[in-house]
């Protein structure tokens, strides 16, 4: 007997142990047809009977709708396959011992089996009686017929739900196209394949193993749902285990059942799909060899067809998914290690604290050519305190040649400060501009380049701004101004701009915040009210530590997504320094 396939029917049948309008309507036709007082349609699960359609039973048995196989005969009318009649079930060897004759006072019965479309047996149509019964030939006609009409109602209900599964399926086939299609990375890769199944056939796990050299290593699940594997991070190609096989053969390899997990795999497979309840896998390839999809079922599962080919079909969108997703990786990582090069670390400057925040652009697969900088630079005065240079810029565009033009701006930048006694920032972004008119570094570049002079009670602040952001600087009394005097954009004009330096003291209590566009920046609105709500959340938030301050800014800017990275370099004035007068 197939006995997966026929729980398989069972499940798309969906008779349990509750009470069923069309079950039970024939249940009465048997009753008064055969003038019976109990009858039963009888469904066999693997460990107990359920009567979806029943009459006549005496409680507690009635409200239960259910027994133990110790009680069921319909057992027998199954594993037959043809049908029981019995004019004393206490007088049948097969019979005499059951307990449903003292419990539910079976002594006489008929039972017709019910069938699938491919012959599983599913149950029984039954006639019972509490007396010694001699059944007449027109009785059991009658409840042949009956069962016939049964297994026919049965048919339709099966084939119904296979149709709105195999619907379900061409569902997940488009919901897998749109949205393994929006993964941005491999975590989330895995949490949009778990999301793609829902229903009585929802797998209790989907898990994405990818190959390197030695074997397969597992993609985290970013929500921690725990597979029959996932307490081994790796696999060695050899394992035997069902998702090694399926990479080693390049095939698909699917377990039915525990059964098959025995027969077929190791001890250390066997104990890992028992320790998490699991039944049965499925393990697709991925396409050139990258890898293993799997999906797990906690009870033996029935591979039809049309799954199969759903789910071999969704191995290759995740297999797309992993080659866009490992690319991205790559260039990123490229990108972002030469990006991390430009956030150096802040010097420790007597006077002043300092904090820096950088945010990538929501979209990952982009990486910008957002900068900050800050170093000492010193005068050759015996014993005065060094100026600090602070720069921030942006290099237009979003991509990995705007990340390469980045570092060399910001080198340029300082090789000009530092070769310029002076040290003047309009100079310095000057002899940049002039560079790039000469080299082809691209359609240009906006920065803030600025110089802190310590003071007996302040320091003083010389800025040039190419057409950047404007910075803000919050006074100690709370107000805010808006530093705006700007000039063109580093364009690399043959002649070069005549950039302008401006000057403001800062008294202690100060606090100067420079940043790049994302942060103010949004698609549809206004640059002017984007820098007023961070000239807002400067005076509201700029009295409070300065990881505070930028911990209120990063919360305000991951309330939206962003299209663009922000850098912000906050400065507080906190004494005059160790320098003589400015």
């Amino acid at each position: 007997m197939d006995e997966l396939g026929r729980r398989e029917a069972l499940r798309l049948a969906g008779l349990t142990a509750a009470a069923d309008p069309g079950m039970d309507r024939f249940a009465r036709m048997v009753a008064r047809s055969l003038g019976v007082p109990v009858a039963l349609v009888a469904i066999l699960e693997p460990d107990r009977q359920v009567f979806p359609g029943m009459v006549g039973l005496e409680e507690p048995w009635a409200a239960r709708r259910h027994t133990p196989l110790s009680h069921s005969f319909c057992q027998h009318v199954v594993a037959r396959g043809e049908p029981l009649i019995l004019n004393d079930t206490r007088l049948h060897r097969l019979t005499c011992t059951s307990l449903a004759i003292p419990d539910l006072q079976v002594i006489a019965y008929a039972g017709m089996p019910l069938t699938d479309a491919d012959g599983h047996v599913l149950g029984s149509l039954c006639a019972i009686d509490h007396e010694p019964r001699e059944w007449s030939e027109d009785e059991l006609r009658d409840l042949d017929d009956l069962s016939a009409a049964c297994s026919v109602e049965l048919r339709l209900r099966i084939a119904t739900e296979q149709i709105r599964r195999d619907r379900d399926h061409a569902g997940v086939l488009l919901r897998a196209s749109v949205e393994l299609g929006r993964s941005r990375e491999l975590t989330d890769l895995v949490r949009r394949l778990r999301l793609l199944f829902e229903g009585p056939a929802e797998p209790s796990y989907v898990g994405l193993l990818l190959a390197d050299g030695r074997g397969l290593w597992r993609v985290a699940d970013p929500d921690t749902v725990r597979s029959a594997e996932a307490d081994v991070d790796r696999l060695e190609r050899n394992a035997r285990f069902p998702s090694s096989q399926a990479m080693r053969e390049q095939r698909t390899v699917f377990v039915p059942d525990h059964a098959a997990l025995v027969d077929g795999f190791g001890p250390e497979a066997v104990a890992a799909y028992d320790a998490r309840g699991l039944r049965s896998v499925l393990c697709v390839p991925l396409p050139r060899g990258r890898g293993v999809l799997t999906w797990c079922w906690a009870e033996p599962h029935v591979l039809t067809v049309t799954e199969k080919a759903v789910l071999t079909a969704v191995a290759g969108y995740a297999g797309q998914a992993v080659e866009r997703t490992l690319f991205v990786e790559n260039r990123l990582s490229a990108a972002e290690q030469l990006q991390s090069a430009m956030l150096t670390a802040l010097p420790a400057v007597p006077g002043l604290e300092m904090t820096a925040l950088y945010l990538p652009a929501a979209d990952q697969a982009m990486v910008g050519g957002d900068w900050y900088d800050a170093y000492l630079v010193p005068d050759g005065t015996a014993g005065r305190q060094p100026a600090l240079m602070l720069s921030i810029g942006d290099v237009i565009g979003h991509d990995m040649r705007a990340a390469a033009v980045m570092s060399q701006a910001r080198s340029m930048l300082r090789q000009a400060t530092l070769g310029d006694p002076a040290h003047s920032p309009a100079a310095a972004l000057a002899a940049v501009d002039s560079t790039f008119s000469v080299l082809p570094l691209g359609p240009g570049a906006t920065a803030v380049h600025a110089r802190l002079d310590p003071g007996a009670d302040r320091w003083r602040l010389t800025w040039s701004n190419a057409g950047h952001t404007p910075p803000l600087l919050r006074l100690p009394d709370g107000r805010v101004s808006v530093l705006r005097e700007h000039d063109l954009l580093l364009l690399g004009l043959p002649a070069g701009p005549w950039r302008r330096e401006h000057t403001r003291e800062l008294p202690p209590g100060s606090v100067l915040m420079l940043y790049t566009d994302g942060l103010v920046e949004r698609r549809g609105s206004d640059l002017d009210d984007g820098i007023a709500q961070a000239e807002a959340m400067l005076s509201a938030h700029g009295d409070r530590p300065l990881p505070e301050l930028l911990e209120a800014i990063s919360r305000r800017l991951g309330d939206a997504p962003r299209s663009d990275d922000v850098a912000v370099l906050v400065l507080r004035v906190t004494g005059p320094g160790a320098g003589g007068p400015c």
